[in-house]
């Protein structure tokens, strides 16, 4: 049974299982859980014919059988790979409930939360602090749940208008707290919470990418879209892998599935102008020299303190700097791209996946004369209808929106406000009675 260490734990400190990892979500001393071991993939894992089997095939070594199945139950929408040219390739991942890929990592963790609870007399809040998809993608996958309420933090004015409806609708069990500060302000209130001793008896845990039990399942979309190219290029070539970051637990599942035996040709992660990653793979900044946030398009990826760097720090060290190629993308540059993505490939992308495709354009052209190049996968990280205003400045086109964003605009809302202090989310954590 693999079990798992805090990235701050000191020499006799208590491994745990997952169960434990993913129930805690932070660990006691302020740390985030890893794998004590990472266990090779399943000969085979090519041949899985849907997510939910590729699930089952690799995640029972990470948290049983059980809770692998659980997962499997919630990955029912699919992940199609669309070809933009004869070598670049997007791997659609906005096909859930609420249109982004956090969908994955929220509906794999609620149904293993809800497999843990099962048996125990115990009832859990979920924190989760959101630039936008993690915070709906959650209360979507959680609400109703018996045993589970969640809280929801979000920036005031820093999700678009369609996000915001998403995260302020209706729902059991969940409660949305428009914040007066930045996503930063969100993720340190989090983080606070979780270790705050007045707290204690709240039983609370996170569904962020800091959570163990969102994070493993995201390596899924490597391995299902990796196979999908290879089927349509007719040979097992490595692809070069295309990350839109801002927290990093995307880039950080991506190099779990290389180190496990996924073959890539390498990790670019693209970044907006929160480039503290990109300057540090460049030796321009020192580990955990952070910056403030800045507001841009890609409103997701808008994190100045990027929490699973020490996931990734304690992990690789500097040796990411030889596994990791960053680039940041400037606003204009983010809607130039949408534009030309339009325009020349009849394909509209929303702002994050369209720094994902920038940066993959600046890497090519940065390239030697004559360098052999490898296919591209760029992960698209969301449904451009989640972000109408920015898709009509740079295209002059207006997505339609699917219906499961439909459904959100005339949903009744409910949101809460609150200062960016630990002191007003404890009171309303203590006074909230179902």
């Amino acid at each position: 049974m693999i079990l798992y260490r805090s990235t701050r734990a000191v020499e006799g400190a208590a491994d745990v299982t997952f169960d434990e990892a993913m129930l805690a979500g932070l660990a006691p001393d302020g740390g985030l859980y890893w794998p004590t071991r990472l266990p090779p993939l399943p000969l085979g894992w090519e041949a899985a014919k849907s997510p939910a089997e590729l699930a089952r095939s690799v995640l029972g070594a990470y948290m049983g059988a059980e809770a692998a199945a659980a997962v499997a139950g919630g990955l029912d929408f699919p992940w199609p790979v669309k070809r933009l040219t004869d070598d670049v390739f997007v791997l659609e991942l906005f096909h859930g409930p609420t249109a982004a890929f956090k969908d994955v990592g929220a509906r794999s963790l609620a149904r293993a939360i809800e497999a843990a609870l099962i048996g125990r007399d115990e009832r859990l809040t979920i924190l989760v602090a959101t630039s936008g998809d993690t915070g709906s993608a959650v209360a979507d996958a959680f609400a109703g749940l018996k045993r589970v309420r969640v809280a929801v933090l979000y920036p005031a004015g820093g999700v678009s208008p369609v996000q915001e409806a998403q995260l302020t609708a209706s729902r059991q069990g969940v409660r949305a707290f428009r914040v007066e500060g930045t996503f930063d302000d969100c993720q340190a209130l989090v983080k606070a919470a979780l270790a705050d001793p007045a707290l204690a008896g709240v039983n609370l845990s996170s569904a962020n990418s800091i959570n163990i039990g969102r994070l493993l399942p995201q390596s899924l979309y490597y391995l299902w879209g990796s196979a999908r190219v290879w089927e349509e290029l007719g040979v097992t070539t490595p692809l070069e892998v295309v990350v839109p970051s801002g927290n990093l637990g995307n880039l950080t599942a991506g190099l779990l599935a290389a180190e496990t035996g996924l073959r890539t040709a390498g990790f670019l992660a693209a970044h907006n102008r929160n480039d503290f990653f990109p300057r540090y793979l460049a030796r321009e900044a020192d580990a955990y020299a952070f910056d403030a946030s800045v507001a841009t398009p890609s409103t997701a990826m808008d994190v100045g303190a990027p929490s699973n760097f020490e996931r990734l720090f304690s992990w690789l060290g500097d040796d990411l700097r030889a596994r990791v190629r960053g680039c940041r993308v400037g606003d204009a540059a983010t809607l130039e791209r949408m534009r030309v993505t339009a325009e020349q490939d009849g394909y509209l992308v929303c702002p994050h996946t369209a720094v994902g495709l920038e940066a993959l354009a600046r890497l090519r052209a940065a390239a030697a004369p004559g360098e052999r190049r490898a296919p591209a996968m760029v992960l698209a990280t969301a449904h451009p209808a989640k972000f109408p205003e920015a898709v009509l400045e740079a295209t002059g086109r207006r997505p339609a929106a699917p219906a499961n964003l439909r459904r959100f605009t005339d949903a009744p809302k409910r949101v809460e406000s609150l200062a960016a202090r630990p002191a007003g989310l404890r009171a309303a954590l203590l006074d909230w009675v179902d």
